[in-house]
């Protein structure tokens, strides 16, 4: 415990603290904190779904028809036919031949991962079987880093969507069975995965590839089902395991997983955060089934998106800011050491701005930044002031000259 006081007495010593604002109300343009409207610029409801009339009114029907929760795991009294209804759905929205759903999405990258990496031994040839590696993107999310540690086999990291690099460990790891795992868009950067380049890699290689579609899911794509369709890849076919959070778009919570119908039916019965963790609420799948629907059939908030983002990034582009290469909704502003994140992040919310500084060890050290989202229900207006309050802010914290 002393341990545990020293780090806390030099964290808030040095007001480190992460500030952890109470919100009130639901994930909007507009939110109140400490009896103070601002405006949000932090939520991964990025298409505005957690408060969208369709979407409340499917959870609530479900909670009427089932309850408020499933009352067990899947593999005992949990298993409802509306949890079964989404995973069909989610597996035709991603074109692949089935899925399965889990709790939250750091479990689906934990459970998978090990699941995949360290498969279960069922005879005497196990003790005869290759040595694995996984090739992991070195600013992939920590659920990845996690479920890549925790299957005991070795972590090659290859830089950051560097195909060449990439290739160079491939290459050195040939007779090995292998797992490149990647984000489709990266949650601190904003930027996508070249994922065209990673497939074809990982067939040359015999590489398994798996793809996290938590920041995809519902935006990128001409229909918004993701990186896949940004390149016009298949699940199974060019992507062994397309991975994705319910927590972002489809503004839910869980995680899926998408590909071949063996694959699915592996994982249920080798994945033990899925076999170990109490099912979703019913209302959560029922949710997130109308949520695809939504994303289907409006394609205009997916339009709205892509342009208030670019017009976001090109303007703080042109008065200096660093946006990290950013080509989607996830807008972030480098801003360096972290107590003048801190400080740009607390001067933004007293101008009635919430947008919560990143700093290590979300990101590597000396890489703090804000990280603005950007969702199709912002007004224009709202966007102008974010950008003005920015410059004014650089400004006298002397980022901008």
């Amino acid at each position: 415990m002393k341990r545990i006081e020293d780090i806390l007495r030099y964290v808030e010593g040095n007001h480190l603290y992460p500030d952890l604002q109470v919100i009130e109300g639901g994930a909007e343009p507009e939110v109140v904190i400490d009896g103070k409207k601002v405006l949000m610029f932090s939520s991964n409801s990025y298409l505005g779904l957690a408060t969208h009339p369709k979407i409340i009114t499917s959870a609530i029907e479900a909670t009427k028809k089932y309850g408020v929760g499933a009352g067990g795991s899947r593999m005992l009294s949990g298993n409802l036919k509306i949890h079964r209804d989404y995973e069909l759905a989610i597996a035709k929205f991603k074109g692949g031949e089935d899925a399965i759903v889990f709790s939250t999405g750091y479990q689906t990258n934990l459970g998978v991962i090990t699941a995949l990496m360290s498969p279960l031994k069922v005879g005497p040839y196990d003790f005869f079987r290759r040595r694995s590696v996984i090739l992991s993107d070195e600013l992939n999310h920590a659920s990845i880093v996690d479920g890549a540690k925790a299957s005991k086999q070795k972590v090659v990291v290859y830089k950051h969507c560097d195909m060449d690099d990439l290739e160079k460990k491939l290459k050195k790891f040939k007779h090995r069975r292998k797992l490149v795992v990647t984000d489709g868009v990266f949650s601190m950067e904003g930027d996508i995965a070249p994922l065209d380049k990673i497939a074809t890699l990982c067939k040359k290689y015999n590489s398994l590839l798996m793809v996290d579609e938590a920041h995809a899911t519902g935006v990128i794509g001409k229909n918004g089902h993701g990186t896949l369709e940004y390149f016009n890849l298949k699940p199974t076919v060019d992507v062994d395991i397309v991975m994705g959070t319910h927590s972002k778009a489809l503004s839910s919570v869980g995680g899926f997983v998408v590909g071949s119908k063996n694959l699915i039916k592996y994982l249920r019965i080798a994945s033990r955060p899925y076999i170990f963790s109490a099912a979703l609420p019913p209302a959560v799948s029922a949710s997130l089934i109308t949520s695809l629907r939504v994303i289907e059939s409006e394609p205009n908030l997916r339009i709205l998106l892509n342009k208030k983002s670019g017009d976001l990034r090109e303007k703080l582009n042109i008065l200096g800011f660093d946006t990290l290469g950013s080509q989607t909704q996830i807008v972030p502003v480098l801003i360096g050491e972290d107590e003048q994140a801190i400080e740009f992040s607390r001067m933004l919310l007293d101008k009635g701005i919430y947008a919560p500084c990143v700093r290590w060890p979300a990101v590597p050290k000396h890489q703090a930044r804000l990280r603005l989202t950007v969702m199709s229900t912002h007004s224009d207006n709202q966007i102008a002031y974010l950008i003005k309050c920015c410059e004014s802010i650089g400004k006298k914290l002397k980022i901008l000259p």
